[in-house]
């Protein structure tokens, strides 16, 4: 729980105060006093009589009711301390930066559970432990530094490890970023990063609070909650970005299936980011980047001017933003030439704009104003300039900083020079704006702001899949195991599927009677080995009767065969399908080029059942080889919204089947009027 005594206390008290500066808990007085926190602020110290100006408690009996206590002890001491704080000082907020609890030993956690059940039963609110701390306007109840800039529309910032959100503020800082609020949660035990997020989106008032929120992440403790708290707080006009630490493949288990195999705990968390709207960043300086980002206006298009007056980062930051799917493009040639003759001469006007190394700043005025009113088809203004060491950049910058405010056009500054016109970079920051100083760093994680869609409709699409049928099959599986080809059949004919064909034997004349009804050529796959390629248990373009039952007969003496399966053979681009279940998460479905790519190339992408049009056509566009489902090189594309249609009916049939906890559709074949499943495996898990 979040209480006002937690975010506006009318009295601290730091327990472990001290005036040793340089030890956590002379530190977090020092900031207190130094945030001009205008409450009461009381220290509670048995060895000192007063610390840095404020008379000292030596015990916390003596102590008059307070509001908010931070706890700078050792952890065995810290329950007690809390049950008197709690029971007789009226203290209903609680910070504990104390370490030794649940993240080393079992009787760290005994003690942590201990501190949770106190403050449970008096309603109090509880920060750690294992923190830094918390930082917002009213107090500066951290003992780490830097403390960044604050701002009432400046960022959130909600981080599951302390040390990790020091790092990430130096990086903002430094790029001119400023925060409303910094929260590091420690331990968890009672508040975690879902939580603060639930806060800000119940008591989100859209006139007052920021807009803008960064999260780091090492455990996603309630999926659910964070998901519906940050698609709301994004639909409210929010945005957000997060990393999610830990999320490695060598996590995923050792499975049978494709899907098994490459699906992931990553997974999982990139299906979730994707479905809320999150901005999925890599390291502390993309997410200061994409915050950066967030406090400029949001760009309408995907064309972009450059304004340099150094070539190679022009063309560094072109080719950055090419890769990632965004443009340069060439400008109004005419109009171009009324600009080129109002610079040096040797300035290039092809976008990117040269003004050259001895352009004035003037020129670069004119530059950017040439980009806001005269070329219709930009859509944002980057600008790079530093200086190796000859002049000075103030006039430049003021220039840029009154541009930024005149423009409609979103104006990126790119101040590479931050130690050679160090002084001048930080007058410009002071002016309120940011400084991405790397180019390729702000194209990388532009590119990740355009391509993560808008939270995802909560709304199921039903049509045409039949339920009360997918769960009464599901009801008739009794045991755990992969189903048998009839059930696989009649579960995607309920969800709309199509799929080839087929009939499974272990009778010769069968199968030769069925390929005769259907017309040859046919397939046959052996039934009973999970990778049937590997054992030699598919046999192609079978065009007669005698090569049909040869076939059967070599199958069947496979290792594990029971059967063999017939299916009219067709031709088209292979796709995948496939879902796997995740704790806690839920359905992942996955989607890519099929046959052997699935595990070679790994190109897929994820989501997260149950999955809408729009989340599917993100996935299926994020994929490296959408060139070719696109169609490239003379070839023809297959068919995007029968792809799309197929995927989101089989999360509709995984949300209404959890009982399914793997399961794989490889491969579809694919061309420009249709998409027909080929071969699928699903498994059960039942009790």
């Amino acid at each position: 729980m979040i209480n006002k005594q937690l975010l506006q206390p009318e009295s601290i008290v730091v327990i472990g105060g001290s005036n040793n500066i340089h030890k956590p808990g002379g530190a977090v007085v020092r900031n207190l006093l130094n945030g001009g926190y205008k409450g009461v602020l009381r220290v509670v110290n048995p060895k000192e009589d007063e610390v840095q100006g404020i008379k000292v408690f030596h015990d916390a009996k003596e102590l008059p009711p307070t509001d908010l206590a931070v706890v700078v002890i050792p952890a065995k001491l810290c329950p007690p301390t809390v049950r008197l704080l709690a029971s007789e000082k009226g203290v209903r907020a609680f910070i504990i930066i104390s370490a030794g609890f649940g993240e080393e030993t079992p009787a760290g956690a005994a003690l942590e559970k201990e501190i949770l059940d106190i403050c449970e039963q008096y309603g109090a609110s509880l920060i750690g432990p294992n923190c830094i701390g918390l930082l917002n306007s009213w107090h500066h109840s951290v003992f780490t530094k830097p403390i960044p800039h604050l701002n009432p529309q400046g960022v959130d910032f909600i981080s599951g490890s302390g040390a990790t959100a020091v790092f990430i503020l130096e990086s903002a800082v430094i790029k001119g970023l400023q925060f409303n609020s910094v929260w590091s949660i420690g331990n968890g035990k009672q508040i975690g990063i879902e939580d603060v997020l639930q806060y800000m989106d119940e008591h989100f008032d859209p006139e007052k609070d920021s807009k803008v929120k960064l999260l780091y992440i090492e455990n996603i403790s309630n999926p659910d909650k964070l998901l519906f708290h940050a698609a709301s707080l994004i639909r409210k006009g929010c945005r957000i970005a997060a990393i999610k630490a830990g999320s490695s493949e060598s996590g995923s288990r050792v499975a049978s299936s494709h899907t098994g195999a490459i699906a992931s705990s990553d997974s999982a968390v990139e299906a979730l980011f994707r479905k809320a709207g999150i901005v999925r960043c890599f390291s502390r300086e993309e997410l200061t980047t994409v915050g950066c980002i967030f406090t400029l206006p949001p760009i309408k298009g995907k064309n972009f001017a450059i304004v340099t007056h150094a070539g190679g980062p022009g063309v560094m930051l072109t080719d950055a933003l090419s890769k990632g799917g965004l443009s340069v493009p060439p400008i109004d040639p005419a109009v171009g030439e009324e600009l080129k003759e109002r610079l040096f001469p040797g300035a290039s006007v092809a976008n990117p704009i040269d003004i050259l190394a001895t352009g004035t700043p003037e020129q670069l005025g004119t530059a950017i104003d040439f980009c806001e009113n005269r070329f219709d088809n930009i859509d944002a203004i980057m600008v790079i300039f530093g200086t190796p060491g000859l002049v000075q950049l103030y006039e430049t910058y003021d220039v840029l900083h009154k541009k930024i405010l005149e423009c409609k056009k979103p104006v990126f500054p790119i101040l590479p020079s931050l130690h050679t016109a160090g002084p001048e970079v930080e007058e410009f920051l002071k002016k309120g704006h940011v400084n991405f100083s790397d180019e390729v760093t702000l194209a990388t994680a532009l590119t990740q702001v355009m391509r993560t869609p808008s939270p995802a409709p909560p709304e199921i699409e039903l049509f045409g899949v039949d339920v009360p049928r997918i769960r009464d099959i599901i009801s008739g599986i009794h045991e755990s195991g992969y189903i048998s080809p009839t059930l696989v059949h009649e579960l995607l004919d309920c969800a709309g599927i199509p799929m080839v064909p087929e009939l499974v034997g272990d009778k010769a004349d069968d199968l030769v009677a069925f390929a005769e009804r259907i017309g040859y050529p046919v397939v046959a796959k052996v039934v009973g080995p999970v990778h049937k390629s590997d054992v030699g248990g598919v046999s192609l373009d079978i065009k007669s009767a005698k090569h049909l039952r040869l076939e059967f007969e070599r199958m069947m003496q496979i290792e594990g065969a029971t059967s063999v399966m017939v299916q009219k053979m067709i031709k088209g681009t292979e796709l995948f399908i496939g879902a796997k279940y995740e704790s806690r998460f839920g359905h992942v479905v996955l989607c890519g080029l099929g046959g052997i790519f699935v595990e070679t190339l790994k190109d897929v992408s994820s989501g997260l059942a149950p999955l809408s049009y729009a989340e599917v056509y993100s996935m299926i566009r994020s994929l490296r080889a959408y060139k070719i489902i696109k169609g490239t090189r003379g070839q023809a594309g297959i068919n995007e919204a029968r792809f799309a249609e197929v995927i989101v009916r089989l999360s509709t049939l995984l949300r209404f089947a959890t009982e399914i906890k793997e399961m794989d559709i490889n491969p579809l074949l694919a061309d420009e009027h249709s998409v027909t499943a080929v071969d699928a495996r699903i498994f059960v898990q039942k009790g």
